[in-house]
């Protein structure tokens, strides 16, 4: 749903809509001028969500494995606790997703975000290994505040703004990830920093469910005279975009169909098993190469920073320290990819398919150029054009997936992509492991191939066009 006129630029540019505008009287133009700040002002506190969202995480992550040894874990304890996370997300992952399409944006995104804060609050008392495993519980099933917001930007946008605005999204929480290690390396010098900085994140968690109860919900759910919105119709949806009863005011819902009997209400978890049922078919006919092309290159992009300090110390005499301006300074150059997706569609012509296999081309040889260099130099220019090419690799990879699995469903699908990544957080420490045996250059190089493999399967499909999901599901 575009929420904003074509004029909207910046930040705001991606609520613009893609077909023109007609030309409106002088009190409907200034109802089109309010709605058109109102999405903008959505969208702003959406970005604002993410970058909380990463902030709050990133102050965490990097001490947990410190902290659960300073409680008396063993390694293989410390490593079963840190995969567990991973387990979670790979089986929460689709679950929580097509829940959201089922109860709404705004219930899933709140539920969501205050199990998580009660999580870290959990973590920042934490005082054995037992109440440590139990804090990673809730964070591991809940913890989808950013898919929830990528879903809800897809229900907000036309599609062909829809990479432009998720790249910004993108960089709005990578910014979040590079701030967060700052304060909370800061924070972890004082005394009982680690609970200290739980518990800020969980404050911080807390800020973003009140940020989210405060957005203009019920501004930002407008329709047109004949039903519609923005042009696509009522019926075409699986669930109410922005929820149900909680978000939308009750005269701007749309009249049942004359001669349709009304669907008895179901439970949620029933119309979740429901919707799932419905969309395994598309998933294993219809999109089954775009998440094994995800995959892939998730796992060559992860095996290429599994040992990236161990393999620069070992081949260059680097200090960790030095390798870690150079990974600040690649996601920082990460981060600001999400502006150029925008001008590389429309250089394609829109095309996510082809911008994804030319991305995708790039890293495999940047892949192949890193697990080579002989010199420092070579190194930093590879890691930074790959900071470039993974993040748009990324978004367009998103967009394809809600491209072909339709807006109705755009919960489950992102949630079923963040299950196959959780699965490659799974796999390619395994496969790290192995090829870290043969030399330091074998995990770049098993990724090298791993991605040569996905752009041969890309090159062997068609590429897809929007809506071919959902007019499957339709002829069935």
């Amino acid at each position: 749903m575009a929420l904003a006129g074509r004029g909207a630029r910046g930040w705001g540019q991606g609520l613009a809509s893609a077909t023109p505008e007609p030309r409106l009287e002088p009190g409907t133009a200034t109802a089109a001028g309010s709605r058109a700040v109102c999405g903008r002002r959505f969208l702003l506190c959406l970005y604002l969500v993410g970058f909380l969202d990463l902030f709050g995480v990133s102050m965490v992550v990097p001490l947990l494995n410190l902290h659960v040894k300073s409680l008396g874990a063993s390694p293989i304890v410390a490593g079963v606790v840190g995969s567990s996370y991973g387990i979670l997300q790979l089986f929460s992952s689709t679950f929580v997703g097509c829940w959201s399409d089922v109860v709404g944006r705004r219930s899933s995104l709140l539920v969501c975000i205050l199990f998580s804060a009660l999580g870290y609050l959990l973590l920042g008392v934490s005082t054995n290994v037992f109440l440590f495993i139990l804090a990673r519980i809730p964070v591991g099933i809940f913890k989808h505040t950013l898919s929830i917001s990528r879903a809800l930007l897809s229900d907000l946008v036309a599609e062909k703004e829809r990479p432009q605005v998720l790249g910004q999204f993108n960089t709005a929480s990578g910014v979040g990830f590079i701030l967060g290690p700052m304060v909370g390396g800061y924070l972890t010098e004082l005394d009982g920093g680690f609970y200290l900085t739980a518990l800020i994140c969980c404050s911080v968690f807390l800020l973003n469910a009140g940020l989210v109860w405060l957005l203009p919900w019920r501004e930002t759910k407008l329709k047109d005279k004949d039903g519609t919105e923005n042009g696509r119709s009522m019926s075409q949806k699986h669930a109410s975009v922005l929820g149900k009863s909680d978000c939308a005011p009750h005269e701007a819902t749309t009249p049942p169909a004359v001669g349709k009997p009304e669907r008895a209400p179901q439970k949620p978890w029933v119309e979740v098993v429901s919707a799932l049922g419905d969309m395994k078919s598309l998933i294993f006919s219809a999109m089954w190469d775009i998440f094994l092309v995800r995959l892939l290159m998730a796992v060559a992009v992860m095996l290429y920073y599994s040992n990236f300090v161990l393999a620069l110390e070992e081949r260059f005499g680097v200090r960790p320290k030095t390798t870690g301006y150079l990974i600040s300074y690649s996601s920082a150059l990460g981060a600001l990819a999400g502006f150029a997706v925008g001008p590389i569609l429309r250089l394609y012509k829109h095309s996510s398919h082809m911008v994804l296999l030319h991305s995708s081309v790039l890293t495999c040889m940047l892949l192949l150029l890193y697990s080579t260099a002989g010199t420092m130099t070579m190194v930093v220019f590879s890691s930074t054009l790959l900071s470039f090419s993974t993040n748009i690799g990324r978004t367009c990879i998103t967009d394809l997936q809600l491209s072909v699995g339709g807006a109705q469903a755009s919960g489950t699908v992102i949630g079923m992509g963040q299950s196959v990544t959780a699965m490659g957080r799974i796999i390619a420490p395994l496969l790290s492991g192995v090829a870290q045996e043969v030399s330091p250059c074998g995990p770049p190089s098993l990724g090298t191939v791993l991605a040569l493999v996905a752009i041969f399967i890309m090159s062997l499909n068609k590429p897809h066009s929007a809506g071919d999901g959902s007019e499957k599901r339709k002829s069935e």
